[in-house]
């Protein structure tokens, strides 16, 4: 039912630290009382590094440097100094204890002179992923977090579209398009190995992440330049202009650190009890605008915050005409089912969730909900929420700045604008550049009140742990949904189970 628009305010969710105190910028929270898990996780960790000597060197010689407090040239409130990795998270690196891979220099090299994409990016991501591979299953010493050390000519030349410059030492192996999909194996293995570069797709990151799901290894990609520009860099305004984000990588770095050791840096403030947020990811397996195969998963995060992950099946889930997807009843059963079974065993609950929300970017239709809700019927309450990014129109304010994140404008029972992005009273500045934009929330399945549903969220858009920001524009539920979706389709036979979310970003 339509009402007519009425302007509210969503107060800033709060967080819980350490001491089980709270507050709502991360950053302070951390500094203050440090991490939410700070009894279960503390001490020393165990990493590893795997690179080229030079890579693993600069990365040493930063991990180092983020033990001491870090600032940043601009040093302004938004942008606060980071107070140490030990000081912030109570966990520290023995440096004489961390596992080492080398990858050879002259390899990456050869491999960066493959003019084919497909071959350059498939052999260089094998040096690393075979290598990791080979560690964990013979190898005895524990390593919780690999960083994954690379030159940025691996992450220029590792993406989709990415072209060498020319050269008369670039090497031309690769197969004829109509040679790389045949069904019949060819005769010699050599043939059949540079086959199989394409089943995957052109993408350094993506490649890496995939080829290690099926051994659970947990990965930080770092570039070299990332920190290490003063080391790689002539440019010294280029240089100056980096200097202003010093503290920050350092907040990010230590914060997706501890969370990928297993430890929760916070939760939410003001926590739900057994409620479980589920995010559909869906992603084409083919360019062809009318080829209709996708792959389908969810990614599930509780009351605490944390997530996992689960891989759907591979259908024809995308419709050409509504540029939608939707999937079969029998797999909104089986996505359904393995979240309530996880959120019971996996998790340690010992019971269902009292309320699932499934967020979308499109509407449900009636045999994929039927699915739903007749699985978790007598078990939960489900409600589905469709979340769209919108630019239907701005809301300016009569002040020197823009309208305040967590407002609200409901214009039906079931209907709203959030702004998730705007003034921010603690950082005196904003998200983003422009005039923000704010996000269209719909209960469209199911009851529950918009504003409750608006504050869920709102507080959503701050549990991204590869990050420690005040808040991000999306809920964690849909912020990932394409990095993940390209994660379990980068290769053809993509082999995982329910896994962490840690595993993917």
């Amino acid at each position: 039912m339509e009402l007519e628009p009425e302007l509210s305010f969503i107060n800033e969710p709060g967080l819980s630290f350490g001491y089980n105190q709270k507050t709502a910028d991360p950053r302070d929270g951390i500094m203050l009382y440090g991490p939410h898990d700070r009894e279960k996780i503390k001490g020393q960790i165990n990493i590893g590094i795997v690179g080229c000597i030079k890579q693993r060197n600069y990365l040493k010689t930063y991990l180092k440097r983020i033990h001491q407090p870090v600032s940043s040239l601009s040093n302004d409130v938004a942008r606060p100094f980071f107070p140490g990795l030990e000081a912030g998270f109570g966990i520290h690196i023995n440096f004489d204890n961390i596992v080492e891979i080398d990858i050879a220099e002259a390899e990456v090299k050869r491999y960066l002179q493959y003019q084919d994409g497909h071959q350059r990016v498939h052999n260089l991501s094998n040096l690393f992923a075979d290598s990791l591979i080979k560690y964990s299953r013979e190898e005895e010493r524990p390593v919780t977090v690999w960083f994954v050390i690379i030159q940025d000519d691996i992450f220029k030349f590792g993406r989709p579209k990415s072209k060498i410059p020319k050269s008369p030492a670039n090497v031309k192996l690769g197969l004829k398009k109509k040679e790389r999909n045949s069904a019949a194996p060819f005769l010699f293995d050599f043939y059949n190995q540079i086959q199989e570069a394409y089943d995957y797709e052109i993408n350094f990151h993506n490649q890496i992440k995939a080829k290690l799901l099926q051994d659970k290894i947990v990965t930080q990609i770092l570039r070299e330049s990332t920190i290490a520009y003063e080391s790689i860099w002539e440019d010294t305004e280029k240089i100056e202009q980096q200097r202003m984000f010093d503290s920050a990588k350092a907040w990010n770095i230590a914060t997706t650190l501890y969370y990928k050791n297993g430890g929760l840096p916070w939760r939410l403030g003001d926590i739900r009890e057994d409620v479980c947020y589920l995010g559909l990811v869906y992603k084409k397996l083919n360019d062809d605008p009318n080829n209709r195969s996708a792959c389908c998963a969810a990614q599930m995060f509780i009351d605490s915050g944390d997530g996992m992950v689960f891989r759907g099946n591979i259908g024809d889930w995308y419709d050409p005409e509504s540029h939608e997807f939707h999937i079969s009843k029998n797999d909104a059963v089986e996505m359904i089912s393995q979240s309530l079974e996880a959120f019971k065993e996996k998790l340690g609950k010992g019971h269902y969730p009292k309320e699932i929300f499934i967020h979308a970017k499109t509407l449900f239709n009636d045999e994929e909900w039927e699915g739903f809700s007749d699985t978790a019927a007598g078990k939960s309450k489900i409600i589905g929420v469709r979340i769209q990014s919108t630019s239907q129109f701005k809301l300016y304010r009569g002040f020197s700045f823009c309208v305040p994140r967590g407002m609200l404008m409901t214009i039906a029972i079931d209907k709203a604008y959030l702004w998730t992005k705007g003034f921010i009273p603690r950082l005196q500045t904003q998200i983003g550049l422009e005039t923000p934009n704010p996000i269209l929330v719909e209960v469209t399945r199911g009851e529950a009140e918009i504003k409750q549903v608006c504050k869920d969220i709102l507080a959503l858009t701050k549990l991204n742990y590869n990050a420690c920001i005040f808040a991000d524009g999306q809920p964690v539920t849909l912020r990932f949904a394409d990095s993940i979706g390209e994660v379990l389709t980068a290769g053809k036979n993509v082999v995982t189970s329910i896994l962490p979310f840690k595993h993917y970003v």
